[in-house]
């Protein structure tokens, strides 16, 4: 592989800080249109615009530079992250598009490759890649614009939790951390192994359980990082407890934390929010851990604690991770509180 597809800045890591984005979209004139359920003042995972009383389009574009050096694996998971914003939404998805920066300069067979990882991903979520579009640029960057169709009536925002609530998360943390490491030549084959597999492993199948139960609120947690996903879903008007201990992360993250193996995207995490966080007796790793930008990480939602065990068990059985990690509280002083 070409040293133009080594990018210190891969994946989610790549993505603008919360705090700039909310800066300049609160700026934005926004039109009402009765039939846009879902909008971008939710700060919410896609858009949703109702057509008829049975169905609703789901919209998200997503795209980023590479963060691996095989092109195959990164048009995989650039691919998987972007489809993850259907799921998210309690969606289907339908088509796809290609969006694909690359220099003249670099071998076509490159582009080959990713757009065939790509490809592979959205045959197995039962869309259909539908044509896309292509600039020359300096760097290598690939993504997808995806549709994807709900009932209107059954959206899973990111924002609608309810007091009492647990949350579920159904990835492993850390793969901010690994990627870090590898690009300085520390993380271990086997860590960067782990990280890849659950980078390509679509939440199409951890989506279809969750549609089985009352789940009140849902998101996938990306390069924001599980704590600033998390704030975007209590919405300043719950608060939430994370149990450290119950966290789920790749237990190379530990050393490679402790070492400062760490991304730039995961401290703009941290200054976003940080103030809003109360760490009691949280060892500085698992903190690096909650601000880690993921990319194409797993989704994370809030259910009735009574029907937790059972989707878990559900879950488990269909050979997908998931664990609860915490629960959702009155609106105290703190926005999080990690113990």
């Amino acid at each position: 592989m070409e040293d133009i597809l080594f990018c210190t800045s891969g994946g989610c890591t790549a993505k603008l800080g919360a705090g700039a984005l909310e800066r300049v979209l609160s700026k934005l004139t926004k039109k009402y249109d009765e039939n846009l359920l879902v909008g971008f003042d939710s700060s919410d995972d896609a858009s949703v615009y109702k057509l008829t009383d049975d169905i609703a389009v789901v919209q998200t574009i997503d795209f980023f530079p590479p963060m691996v050096e095989d092109p195959y694996i990164f048009g995989q998971i650039a691919a998987t992250n972007a489809l993850s914003d259907i799921y998210a939404m309690g969606g289907k998805v339908i088509s796809a598009l290609n969006v694909v920066c690359f220099p003249d300069s670099l071998d076509l067979n490159v582009l080959g490759k990713i757009l065939q990882g790509g490809n592979d991903k959205v045959t197995e979520a039962g869309g259909v890649l539908a044509g896309g579009h292509s600039i020359v640029d300096e760097g290598v960057k690939y993504g997808l614009s995806v549709t994807g169709i709900v009932h209107p009536d059954r959206i899973l925002r990111n924002n609608g939790c309810n007091d009492g609530d647990v949350l579920v998360l159904t990835k492993p943390l850390g793969v901010g951390i690994i990627c870090a490491a590898k690009r300085a030549g520390e993380a271990s084959d086997e860590a960067m192994a782990k990280a890849v597999e659950s980078m390509t492993t679509l939440n199409k199948y951890a989506a279809e359980i969750m549609k089985r139960y009352h789940v009140s609120a849902c998101t996938d947690v990306t390069g924001f990082g599980l704590l600033v996903h998390l704030k975007e879903m209590l919405g300043g008007k719950h608060s939430a407890v994370i149990h450290g201990e119950k966290v789920p992360y790749f237990e190379e993250c530990k050393y490679y934390a402790e070492e400062f193996y760490l991304t730039g995207a995961a401290q703009k995490n941290r200054n976003h929010m940080g103030k809003e966080v109360l760490f009691t007796d949280t060892p500085f790793y698992l903190e690096e851990i909650l601000f880690d930008p993921q990319t194409s990480g797993g989704l994370l939602c809030s259910i009735p604690a009574d029907e937790a065990e059972e989707m878990i068990r559900d879950m488990h059985n269909n050979k997908i991770y998931a664990a609860v990690i915490g629960e959702i509280i009155p609106r105290k002083e703190y926005t999080v509180n990690v113990i």
